[in-house]
């Protein structure tokens, strides 16, 4: 894994310093384009020698179904004929990482056993910032599981507030 961090940083730094007036727009189509490059069939049919790299564009482009300005199209085309495709979700990472680092912000997952309102979630996102010290990026999954409440991952912090955690707690603390 740390081989293909190391062929995705290239990729990234240089997007990013491409595209440093239109960050967020950048952000966007790169997240689509990684959500695709990470389709395993996909990528079976890149490393396809019979297929051409327009093919695999187009394929691409065409799953995608996001708007491609003629950067973001030079720069799929880039990563398709250097054979970097299955790095592109690695690459939309960093490209976040080094954003994320420039406004000092973070990117955070909200499991949640229930769907949230945007007022709920607007709520949450000023009570999570203040807990965690910094600007979130707030990404909501739904997860049955958990029971009731919520459980908070931003990047190697976690904040558990789950019926399923405090169950886990009770089991721990009866069984001691």
């Amino acid at each position: 894994m740390a081989e293909l961090a190391t062929i995705a940083r290239p990729y990234a730094e240089a997007l990013y310093k491409s595209q440093n007036a239109g960050l967020t727009g950048a952000s966007n189509w790169l997240d689509a384009l990684a959500a695709v490059a990470a389709n395993e069939q996909l990528l079976q049919f890149a490393d396809n020698p019979k297929v051409t790299t327009q093919q695999v564009f187009d394929v691409v482009f065409d799953v995608a179904r996001v708007e491609l300005p003629q950067a973001a199209q030079n720069f799929l085309h880039t990563v398709i004929a250097n054979g970097r495709l299955a790095a592109l979700p690695e690459i939309a990472r960093q490209f976040r990482e080094l954003k994320n680092a420039e406004s000092g912000a973070s990117d955070a997952v909200v499991h949640s056993a229930f769907p949230i309102s945007a007022q709920q979630l607007a709520e949450l996102t000023g009570s999570l910032e203040k807990r965690f010290g910094r600007k979130l990026n707030l990404t909501v999954q739904e997860d049955p599981q958990l029971i009731g409440g919520i459980r908070v991952v931003v990047g190697d912090e976690v904040l558990d507030t789950s019926v399923k955690a405090r169950l886990e707690q009770m089991k721990v603390a009866l069984t001691a």
